[in-house]
């Protein structure tokens, strides 16, 4: 009696956590309540089995517990009629369970017509986006133009790709009550574009260009993250959605750069001199190649913590790493710190950074753009 006791209380304890647990969803800011209906659905009728099956294994445990009047539980191996309606109300479960899921999905991967479309580009461990121009399309892309100025690899010989919109950062404007297809891209790994109030996510996979859509309703600002762990950076793999009006989202996309504009910034920097104006297109080009190789991901620019020191006053100053020993940071110890990471590690941070293959030419960009900081 002691178990059907047991088993009793961890029902009504269930049903009674669904209604007060503090792990709700996040308030809806786009169109898709069919996905928090579908998620009701599956509650119900997950928790219906749950409850009943429960309560049938307590009434075998009550009505056939072991009692002293010789009476014994009946041991009947097959009952045909018994495994027949099994099987026709456990197929009625599940076909309840995939109609919803599978009518949603088939919608979520159907933008319309008039939608907007936006490329993410996930990479270990940051998000890149890219919008297409006035012309309203977005040029061709292959994996033999990607470089660290232009890490979308978009074709510089299809005119459709000049007025491209480039976003380097890690965060998107959208326009409110606008559809938006997204078109989602992997330079390395597997990742998932994951924002909890839209209710929309996507997994990313490397080869393939994977879709959905959505409309966001609600102005505000909304946190993006990566759903699918993707390496030691995984967790530092966040960003923003921000959602505003029509005027406040022409505004941003204006003061987004060109591919076109980009493609052209980078060429007048290549033959950079050792000269002021030299240094000055140095650290231009390291800022690139810091992006393309996902370094601001965990290297903060600006003092704020990360998943590495921040690169903010870094050259120059004198560092404790986590044998006791310090070690003043000049350009002999940047170039150690980029190859051989797991050499010498910061006091206080963790050995997890990847060692880094670059060429004299971009190393001593990316240290020219460290020192500027």
């Amino acid at each position: 009696m002691v178990m059907a006791v047991a088993l009793i209380v961890i029902v009504i304890a269930s049903v009674v956590f669904h209604f007060v647990s503090p792990w709700w969803a996040p308030k809806l800011a786009s169109n898709w309540a069919q996905m928090d209906h579908t998620l009701t659905i599956t509650l119900v009728i997950t928790g219906l089995f749950f409850i009943v099956l429960n309560l049938f294994v307590v009434l075998a445990i009550v009505r056939y517990r072991h009692r002293n009047d010789g009476r014994r539980a009946a041991y009947e191996p097959e009952n045909p009629r018994l495994e027949r309606r099994l099987t026709v109300w456990t197929s009625v479960g599940i076909a309840a369970l995939l109609a919803p899921g599978l009518y949603v999905y088939a919608e979520y991967v159907k933008p319309p017509a008039d939608a907007m479309v936006v490329e993410v580009l996930g990479q270990q461990w940051q998000w890149r986006y890219r919008l297409p121009g006035p012309d309203g399309a977005l040029g061709g892309t292959d994996a033999r133009f990607v470089a660290a100025a232009n890490p979308f690899g978009i074709d510089p010989a299809d005119a459709k790709g000049s007025d491209d919109v480039l976003v380097l950062g890690n965060e998107l404007h959208l326009p409110v009550d606008k559809p938006v297809k997204m078109l989602l891209r992997a330079h390395d790994v597997l990742h998932d574009y994951y924002v909890p109030p839209f209710r929309a996510r996507m997994n990313i996979v490397p080869g393939m260009v994977t879709t959905f859509w959505f409309t966001p309703t609600t102005v505000g600002r909304y946190e993006a993250m990566c759903a699918q762990l993707c390496g030691v950076g995984h967790a530092a793999m966040r960003g923003y959605v921000v959602v505003e009006d029509d005027a406040a989202y022409r505004g941003w996309v204006a003061a987004q750069p060109s591919f076109g504009a980009a493609l052209a910034a980078a060429k007048s920097a290549a033959p950079a001199a050792p000269t002021a104006g030299g240094e000055a297109s140095l650290a231009d080009r390291g800022r690139a190649i810091a992006q393309a190789k996902g370094c601001t991901a965990c290297h903060s620019v600006d003092g704020s913590a990360g998943v590495g020191p921040t690169w903010k006053g870094l050259f120059g100053k004198t560092e404790t790493m986590a044998d006791g020993s310090q070690v003043k940071v000049d350009d002999e110890y940047l170039k150690s710190s980029v190859r051989t990471p797991s050499a010498q590690v910061v006091k206080g941070f963790a050995p997890v950074m990847p060692p880094s293959e670059l060429s004299d030419d971009e190393m001593a960009a990316l240290i020219g753009y460290m020192k500027a900081q």
